[in-house]
């Protein structure tokens, strides 16, 4: 074996202090350098992963909240057509209060001015009555002035003038 060792020129002292150098470098490359990087790797490893784990979460999250927001908003539509709905009824039973309120008064108003006209006709009709009997009276008087003796023309002008004031005369024609 020294003389294969002697045939590629290895010298067997230089030869095992390359091997315990090499050791030697091996461990100290090993303990400050490939162990430390083994390390950082494994770490930005872990925060890779927890960051593609909190994506997808958060993808979750946010498929969650688009459904719970078509939720909330289908909800608010709803609550909007239904308030839309009791408004217009609310406002149809307005105007229709108001609609018979002014129907009912307008009637009132219709009674009062009839009932009004009434009494003012009917008033009329007296004070034409009472006109048209003064001046019957007057008539007669002038008529008999000439006729009949006062006494005799108070009596007949008395008796055509209730016979007026009651209705108890025929028209004659002439």
């Amino acid at each position: 074996m020294e003389e294969i060792l002697n045939i590629f020129g290895l010298e067997t002292s230089l030869f095992l202090f390359q091997v315990i150098n090499f050791l030697i470098v091996a461990f100290i490359l090993k303990k400050f350098l490939y162990n430390p990087l083994m390390k950082k790797l494994d770490e930005r490893k872990n925060k890779i992963e927890k960051g593609l784990k909190d994506a997808e979460d958060a993808g979750i999250a946010l498929e969650n909240a688009a459904q719970e927001r078509q939720k909330i908003l289908a909800g608010a539509k709803a609550d909007a057509d239904a308030f839309a709905v009791s408004a217009k009824a609310a406002l149809d039973e307005t105007k229709e209060k108001f609609t018979a309120d002014a129907k009912n008064r307008s009637q009132q108003i219709i009674e009062e001015a009839k009932q009004k006209a009434s009494a003012e006709f009917e008033n009329m009709n007296k004070q034409i009555g009472a006109m048209s009997v003064e001046i019957a009276g007057k008539v007669i008087s002038k008529t008999l002035e000439g006729l009949f003796t006062e006494d005799e023309k108070q009596k007949v002008t008395a008796r055509a003038l209730e016979k007026i004031k009651k209705g108890d005369y025929e028209k004659s024609a002439n």
